[in-house]
């Protein structure tokens, strides 16, 4: 049956209707008022989401061009970073650094564990030049499913003093408490397709006064992704540049939802929904790769051993209409994930474990008890 599909990754997520309503909307000229009054209010519910008085700036861009956005414009060639990786985002962020010819040193931790803060806390203590200028953490790594303890590891940055602390909240914003404010975080990165329940095409990066600062003497090559002139456009409700008009629009509907639901319910629904997919898993005796204390409410990868990971995704897409993600690079056929952030309620959790029991009896799989998992979910969806 023809439009069935349901989204259970980690992005694009699943986008509601009332916003796929405003993107069919003609685009309007982004000069006019009725443009800049848009972008007034959209301003405005950013810096409620962030938790923030800071700058918050829209770029047409992944949220991987928010981040490099959120590195070039406060940094310079040859400056000292500390980049935690313990993931295919981390990774990233330290070969687009060292693209940019900086003097990265990594802190790293297993796939499916999370960074160690204390590792973190030795090398900022150690600095007592404080050449480090940066550190740069993956908050929720989306490539396995583990939330890094940015709190912690934030207050060590703040206890050196100079070091910049930059954060992918990717996965993580709007999906996970980040008082940017009352953390003094400085630059945070995010994208549309995940928890702001919009399709790819934008950007999000949250400024603090202390990276402005840093601003002024960084000398690392930009343009378009220059934030000076994108804060000087903002504080007039325009952009220096043609914005994707039409998802600025549909940002508008998606935060007048997300205001109507509350930060603490939103947070709430996703702990929720993490907690009834990680017991469902239990359930069914299919092993989490991430460890409790470290899950993200964003996404749950899971690393079956007596079933292919990559038939139980053919089948749940061929029977059943349902995405879900697989492993990236060496975790590739060997985890899938289910996403439940952004535009999931508690019937698409159900709905998928359902059906993700059935696929396991197509396949053979018998280390589970019919009903389990959707009891084990059921469980938690109706005591939270």
């Amino acid at each position: 049956m023809d439009n069935k599909l349901m989204l259970m990754i980690p992005g694009p997520t699943p986008v509601p209707e009332k916003v796929l309503l405003a993107l069919a909307k003609h685009p309007i000229g982004h000069r006019s008022a009725d443009f800049s009054a848009i972008m007034a209010e959209v301003t405005e519910n950013l810096k409620w989401l962030h938790q923030t008085q800071n700058d918050v700036l829209i770029l047409t861009a992944s949220g991987t061009g928010a981040m490099e956005a959120g590195i070039i414009n406060f940094l310079s060639p040859g400056d000292r970073v500390l980049v935690g990786s313990n993931g295919k985002f981390g990774d990233r962020w330290a070969k687009l650094s060292k693209a940019f010819g900086l003097n990265v040193e990594t802190v790293t931790a297993e796939s499916g564990k999370a960074l160690n803060p204390e590792e973190f806390k030795e090398k900022l203590v150690a600095d007592t030049e404080k050449t480090i200028k940066a550190v740069i953490i993956t908050h929720s790594e989306t490539s396995t499913g583990v939330l890094n303890d940015l709190k912690t590891i934030n207050r060590y940055v703040k206890d050196h003093g100079e070091a910049l602390i930059i954060v992918d909240a990717v996965t993580s914003l709007g999906a996970v408490n980040i008082p940017i404010d009352d953390w003094g975080l400085d630059v945070v990165g995010s994208g549309s397709q995940k928890g702001y329940m919009i399709p790819p095409g934008l950007g999000f990066v949250s400024v603090s006064a202390k990276a402005w600062e840093a601003y002024k003497t960084a000398k690392l090559p930009r343009f378009y992704l220059d934030l000076g002139p994108c804060r000087k456009s903002a504080a007039k409700n325009t952009t220096p540049f043609t914005p994707a008009i039409s998802m600025v629009i549909a940002l508008q509907v998606a935060l007048q939802m997300m205001r109507a639901e509350g930060l603490e319910s939103i947070f709430a629904r996703h702990q929720r929904l993490m907690g009834a997919t990680r017991a469902a898993m239990k359930a069914l005796s299919l092993p989490l790769f991430a460890p409790d204390e470290a899950a993200s409410p964003a996404i749950t990868a899971v690393a079956p051993v007596s079933v292919e990971s990559e038939k139980i995704r053919s089948v749940m897409k061929k029977r059943f209409d349902i995405i879900l993600a697989g492993g990236q690079d060496e975790l590739s056929g060997k985890i899938f994930r289910m996403g439940h952030l952004g535009f999931v309620c508690d019937r698409d959790i159900l709905a998928a474990i359902a059906s993700l029991e059935a696929t396991l009896t197509e396949l053979g799989y018998e280390s589970f008890t019919p009903g389990a998992g959707v009891a084990a979910a059921a469980q938690v969806l109706t005591q939270s």
